[in-house]
């Protein structure tokens, strides 16, 4: 304060020029540049750029609770400057060379197959191993071991003994590893594509879709989002639990069995290796017998990544073999949990190996997944989905589409384009000369199941407008690309999976959406689905209605890319969820924690319910809690309080 005197007599008044008018002044200046400025304004220009940066600072905070702003700027510069080992030189590439068929023949005899059919997975003659083939070209590709049930313990038990180190690694570290994968894979698209084409008669086209796409979309949400996903969940307490905080930890179950499928080996491999790594489990896969030989290479780039970051490679490992490897990984002491995906009469065994060890089991069994097309679509827009629902990888897809439901006014047109276009599909090896639409089958197994479940359809009224056989010409396991119409429920593929390139058509009498709503889920499967209307709503309600894990409204396929969704399905399609935090928190033992809230606040235990008891006493006194805290009245409440009072 400063007096000032006048004739009047002296006053006091604020002084401008007190501790504060210097930072008035300076904001003043950014704003204003080197105007002259009262000190009143300044002050003003002062005030509302403080609540300015206050309500900036709020919105930021409130934003990044939401958004976790801060945490996508720290992973960006973490992925661009924390710059991770180049595993390229610790990864054998095993040979791609197709060239020569010379001799397969006489190969094959030895191996006591006839010519031109492919040769036993297990040869009488050497059991310990297993014969790894080309499903495009029969020719030989290796053997890999067939392993015991004392191996895959002893495989185990390395893995258990490398997780109780990799438990307490922190995220930081976890997507370092992470990172060193992709670098990898971003790197060897093309040689990851054609290995999968080789061991698995896929086309390129779809390795890279199937394969590579799916996998660092993977690899790119767990950066983004695994930590997050693991963190503690803060869970709301009870009034009369007010002096807690409670929350649910994640903590690693310990080790992963995981039996993988042979539709995509390199995205099979790593799909639960990445989640369950990165929630710091140990993972040891039993890999198809079909797809063996490229799943070996598969796993020794997790292992160099591991390695090449300074941990022990052990915690991953991989189980080769036949029916009873994978029955040994089911039974083995010391896995934790089973991932199992393929069919459903095997998830049943699997679910009966794991009972008496009370181990529990994500099953994901497949599907029959219905894509329907209303009235009200363009054909020129939604024949594409129909071509690559049913034909991306060959048909051989567990979310791929089984069953095309078409309205009655536009199927006789939608047959008729199908024809051109499945007619003029390209089948052949994946690797040969020319482009190929459709490669070959894995299990040539399928291919008779396929044909009878054809045959069936076409017995009882079903008309195959294209294909309908096994290739007639070349080698290989190839079953043709195939338009079937007319398909109804009597017909055994009506609710029986394919698992190939045939296009089922359906027709929906009336275009009645109840009908069609009937007829998708007259299904024991339940995986995926998808509606195709000019009207988003309408393929909302109906899709709303059908009894399947997982719809996309005009569109497919596109669930498992957004990979913070759970994945899996109800009914014959199995049970639990990977993908999203569901499926990453499945890797964990989901812990509750209850603390003080308040040091030195802590619960005790009230005389009147307390031992020695007071029959009387702790009932009046129970009776009090209840009536106080779940009563539902204010005189309910006060006589709880009055009964509290009296029996405390």
């Amino acid at each position: 304060m400063s007096c000032a005197s006048s004739s009047d007599g002296g006053t006091c008044a604020p002084d401008d020029g007190g501790l504060l008018h210097p930072l008035y002044a300076s904001l003043a200046r950014l704003v204003l540049g080197d105007s002259a400025t009262s000190p009143e304004a300044a002050r003003l220009i002062s005030l509302l750029l403080l609540s300015a940066a206050l309500c900036l600072a709020a919105a930021l905070h409130l934003l990044d609770a939401k958004w976790h702003l801060w945490r996508d700027v720290k992973l960006t510069f973490e992925g661009l400057f924390d710059r991770v080992p180049d595993i390229s030189g610790d990864v054998d590439l095993p040979s791609l060379d197709l060239s020569s068929d010379e001799g397969e023949e006489e190969k094959n005899a030895s191996n006591g197959a006839p010519s031109g059919s492919p040769p036993p997975l297990v040869d009488p003659a050497h059991p310990t191993v297993v014969q790894c083939y080309s499903p495009s070209t029969l020719a030989h590709l290796g053997t890999v071991p067939n392993l015991t049930a004392e191996q895959v313990s002893e495989i185990a038990l390395r893995s258990k003994e490398a997780q109780r180190s990799w438990k307490e690694s922190t995220f930081a570290q976890r997507r370092r590893v992470l990172r060193t994968l992709q670098r990898y894979v971003v790197s060897h698209v093309d040689e990851i594509c054609r290995l999968c084409a080789l061991d698995s008669g896929k086309t390129r086209v779809d390795a890279l879709l199937g394969e590579i796409l799916t996998t660092c979309e993977k690899i790119r949400t767990l950066l983004h989002h695994g930590e997050t996903w693991l963190e503690p969940s803060r869970r709301e307490v009870n009034p009369m639990m007010v002096h807690k905080t409670a929350h649910v930890e994640y903590v690693p179950l310990g080790v992963l069995g995981i039996i993988a499928p042979w539709n995509y080996p390199f995205h099979n491999m790593l799909n639960h290796v990445l989640s369950g790594i990165f929630s710091g489990n140990g993972v040891v896969t039993k890999c198809s017998e079909h797809t063996s030989w490229s799943s070996v290479y598969f796993h020794s780039v997790c292992r160099a990544a591991l390695e090449a970051n300074g941990f022990d490679p052990e915690l991953v490992q991989l189980c080769t073999g036949m029916a009873e490897t994978g029955k040994a990984l089911v039974e083995c002491p010391h896995i934790d949990k089973i991932f199992f995906t393929g069919s459903p009469n095997v998830g049943r065994h699997v679910m009966k190996g794991a009972a008496p060890h009370l181990k529990p089991v994500v099953l994901e069994l497949g599907g029959k997944d219905a894509m329907v097309f209303c009235d009200d679509v363009k054909l020129k827009d939604v024949i594409p989905w129909a071509m690559r629902g049913c034909f991306q990888n060959c048909g051989q897809n567990c979310c791929g589409v089984e069953r095309l439901f078409v309205y009655e006014s536009i199927s006789k047109d939608f047959v008729k384009a199908m024809v051109e276009r499945v007619g003029s599909m390209k089948q052949g090896c994946p690797l040969g000369v020319g482009d190929v639409d459709c490669g070959a089958m894995v299990m040539d197994a399928q291919c008779d199941l396929i044909q009878a479940l054809v045959d069936d359809a076409v017995a009882k009224g079903a008309t195959v407008h294209c294909g309908g056989k096994r290739k007639a010409s070349g080698k290989g396991q190839f079953y043709e690309p195939t338009l079937l119409s007319g398909v109804t429920s009597d017909m055994t593929i009506w609710k029986e999976e394919v698992f190939g390139p045939i296009m089922c058509v359906v027709t929906v009498p009336g275009d009645d959406d109840d009908t069609c709503v009937q007829m998708v889920n007259d299904c024991p499967f339940g995986l995926g689905s998808s509606v195709y209307s000019g009207s988003t709503s309408r393929a909302l309600a109906i899709g709303s209605r059908f009894n399947t894990g997982m719809f996309t409204a005009n569109d497919f396929g596109v669930n498992y890319l957004i990979q913070s969704l759970p994945f899996g399905g109800v009914k014959e399609s199995g049970f639990g969820r990977f993908a999203g935090p569901e499926g990453l928190r499945a890797c964990c033992l989901e812990r509750s924690i209850v603390v003080d809230r308040i040091p030195g606040v802590r619960t005790s235990i009230p005389s009147p319910i307390d031992y020695p008891m007071n029959t009387t006493q702790g009932m009046g006194f129970g009776t009090g809690l209840i009536r106080l805290f779940y009563g539902d009245s204010i005189w309910v409440k006060i006589k709880g309080i009055v009964d509290l009072i009296k029996h405390g």
